[in-house]
């Protein structure tokens, strides 16, 4: 039996192996390679601080996710497929690693993100402000 995602160190592995696979897809992988050349090394604790503060509510994420990423549209726009394929990895890599409330409930609010994300970059906003 796997066990939940419980802290910092938890969401660090998860991370490591998310991102591991994430630079090699083909369908999302040039977005961290070409795109922008990511840092996982300045990447990882900051998208760590994100998880923490999703999950456990630290407080540690100050950014905004939502304008990097429009940044990014900007570079190279998005279409569905990339969210759709982001979630479907990222879903995989939590299953892979943890089972429990909190593998559960970071998997939603990864759903969740994400799909906000496609609707207001892909779709327009449709509505959303």
């Amino acid at each position: 039996m796997k066990q939940d995602i419980l802290n910092r160190k938890d969401l660090l592995l998860l991370m490591d192996c998310f991102y591991s696979k994430a630079l090699k897809d083909t369908t999302i992988g040039h977005y961290f390679t070409e795109v922008v050349q990511l840092s996982l090394q300045k990447h990882i604790p900051v998208i760590t601080d994100f998880w923490e503060t999703i999950l456990f509510d630290t407080g540690k994420y100050y950014g905004n996710t939502m304008k990097v990423h429009e940044d990014l549209h900007e570079k190279s726009p998005f279409q569905s497929e990339h969210f759709n394929r982001w979630i479907h990895m990222f879903k995989e890599t939590v299953d892979e690693n943890f089972e429990g409330n909190n593998a559960e409930k970071i998997k939603q609010r990864a759903i969740s993100i994400a799909t906000v994300m496609n609707i207001k970059m892909v779709h327009g906003g449709a509505g959303l402000k």
